[in-house]
């Protein structure tokens, strides 16, 4: 049974995913990293011996700390946060367990980081389907704190080169559609994110995206949305904001709620 300050790597995975997901931070050392160096999705890699920089960043938010057992170095973090008025709980098990569970973990190599330890990504302007998915996912699963940059098409990639930043959704880019898989489907795959949840939604986002709404039923509503929020903002931003809700209902669907019906009336009339 997890201690009063401790979390479950099942408990944790059913967090993940959710705007109600904590700020995650992998305090693991160097050498236990580089035995596999995946992260669990959405944590931030931090030095254990630095954690106090951190707490004027993390005060007012919920966080987890982990490390590979959840011993010594995420229990020390977390206590030091703690002491700075930091709500902070440990993963039981560290991320051993978390492995042992068969849990999602993300390639680190897969992340493009800048150098504060965010990703910035652009990408085509007036986003519709996949623009707003990746994004979503990207958000939700890989890097919190990911900035979007949407420009004009004809200048996506020299952008990404004068900026830094990681092209996706356009041609000749290693980010995009793949086949007759999409750019959600590619993130997905090489994010390591293969979880029935997920491809249960990339199969409506593909199906919207590529006008395929054989392949769910649900695809030709995401289109419509989609499309209605394309005429509401004329922000990108704004737009992307607004999205990640419309996401965030499609994917608590896709893993909490898909075998569910609903109809009316509730009850057959009586006479």
């Amino acid at each position: 049974m997890p201690a009063p300050t401790e979390i479950t790597p099942q408990q944790l995975s059913r967090l993940i995913g959710t705007p109600e997901c904590p700020i995650l931070v992998d305090v693991c050392i160097d050498e236990d990293f580089n035995q596999d160096p995946r992260i669990i999705p959405g944590a931030r890699r931090y030095p254990f011996d630095r954690i106090a920089d951190l707490a004027p960043e993390l005060l007012g938010a919920k966080v987890i700390v982990m490390c590979h057992r959840g011993l010594k170095l995420s229990q020390g973090a977390a206590a030091l946060l703690r002491h700075h008025g930091i709500a902070c709980e440990t993963v039981q098990g560290g991320i051993v367990a978390w492995r042992k569970a068969g849990l999602s973990m993300v390639p680190a190599d897969k992340i493009p980081m800048q150098k504060d330890g965010s990703t910035l990504w652009v990408t085509r302007h007036r986003p519709k389907i996949d623009r707003i998915a990746c994004p979503w996912l990207i958000r939700r699963f890989v890097d919190p704190r990911a900035k979007f940059l949407f420009v004009s098409s004809s200048q996506v990639i020299n952008v990404a080169e004068k900026f830094n930043a990681t092209p996706f959704d356009v041609e000749d880019c290693f980010w995009t559609h793949r086949n007759d898989q999409c750019t959600f489907d590619t993130m997905i795959d090489e994010f390591g994110l293969n979880t029935e949840p997920l491809h249960r939604l990339a199969a409506i986002v593909r199906g919207a995206d590529t006008d395929r709404h054989d392949l769910a039923p649900e695809a030709a509503g995401l289109l419509a949305v989609s499309l209605g929020l394309s005429r509401i903002y004329r922000d990108d931003l704004a737009q992307l904001k607004a999205g990640i809700g419309v996401y965030d209902a499609f994917y608590r669907w896709a893993r909490d709620a898909s075998d569910e019906s609903h109809n009316w009336p509730a009850t057959s009339a009586k006479g």
